[in-house]
């Protein structure tokens, strides 16, 4: 039995989770079966650690939530990078995943990358005065983290990076305005019911978050335990996949009942907001990381390449 450590409660975000614990049972007759925590192994920033000391042998994490112990997933959550859906999400996790260098780091906290929790891109609930101008990004008071919270830095918002299970009260108590999730974290974390607009197209970045095992506990598994593992993965993507299709389905449905607002932003206001942040925290996250002895820049064109590879269909 494989303890997995997640946070909150079962959704759209862990439902591949859910699904490969059920295939891999399946596939063993029982043998090997995953007892799935929803915060009662470690704290969401605490899941790395918890991975790198064998405390449980599976666990899911947010790159933002510890930039400097995971750097180079974190070319995923450069803010406009252009991914338009979750499958192209899934695409460039797996291309930097399988990076050596990616490998490499993990290996630093015991960890083997095993997949990816594609989610789209975020956008922001906010409560008053609807905020559809760069001009009443300055000093909006924004939980975001990773690049994104880089992006509304560039534009003079404070980004604030409370995890995900804080947001809401910080939305209550007024320690944020806004609030940046993908559509089922609004859902499952009650920012939505908080309220009175979403930013349907702002679509600055999103986040990523890996399901990691302990490579120790990877490696002890008999062949036929890590085969059912492994040969589970694409399966449990699809099933995630095709899970939050039927959430966003149903999206504008959920608004209309919470009566919260679609803003749609401008093509001006995208535009200039890209100018301010995509462009220069790019050029400056490949530097950092060249600077650290990691492959910035080809880190950064492989993303651009596998994008270009699935929307070719090669």
């Amino acid at each position: 039995t494989w303890n997995v450590s997640l946070w909150g409660k079962r959704r759209a975000f862990t439902e591949h989770v859910e699904k490969l614990a059920e295939l891999v049972s399946e596939k063993t007759n029982g043998e090997f079966t995953m007892n799935i925590s929803y915060g009662g192994l470690s704290k969401n920033r605490e899941n790395l650690d918890g991975i790198s000391i064998g405390a449980f042998e599976m666990a899911q994490f947010c790159a933002g939530y510890h930039r400097d112990k995971n750097r180079v997933i974190t070319v995923l959550e450069l803010p406009f990078l252009g991914v338009s859906n979750l499958e192209e999400e899934v695409a460039i996790s797996s291309a930097v995943y399988n990076h050596p260098a990616a490998a490499d780091e993990m290996a630093q906290w015991n960890a083997k990358l095993l997949m990816t929790s594609p989610m789209p891109q975020y956008n922001i609930v906010g409560t008053g005065e609807v905020r559809d101008e760069l001009a009443e990004f300055e000093g909006m008071r924004v939980r975001a983290t990773g690049g994104i919270g880089e992006a509304f830095k560039a534009v003079g918002a404070v980004p604030t990076s409370v995890t995900a299970t804080e947001a809401y009260q910080a939305m209550e108590s007024g320690v944020v305005d806004t609030v940046s999730f993908a559509q089922h974290a609004h859902l499952s974390f009650g920012t939505i019911n908080r309220a009175d607009w979403w930013t349907a197209n702002l679509n600055p970045g999103t986040v990523n978050c890996p399901v990691v095992v302990n490579i120790d506990a990877y490696e002890s598994l008999s062949d036929a335990e890590r085969e059912a593992l492994d040969s589970s993965v694409p399966e449990a993507l699809d099933h995630y996949l095709a899970n939050y299709g039927e959430l966003l389905k149903k999206w504008d449905a959920v608004l209309e009942e919470k009566g919260v607002e679609k803003v749609e932003i401008s093509d001006e206001v995208l535009a200039e907001f890209r100018s301010k942040a995509a462009d220069p925290i790019r050029e400056a996250w490949i530097k950092d990381m060249e600077a650290q002895g990691l492959p910035g820049q080809e880190l950064y064109d492989l993303v651009q390449k596998t994008l270009a590879d699935q929307r070719s269909g090669s």
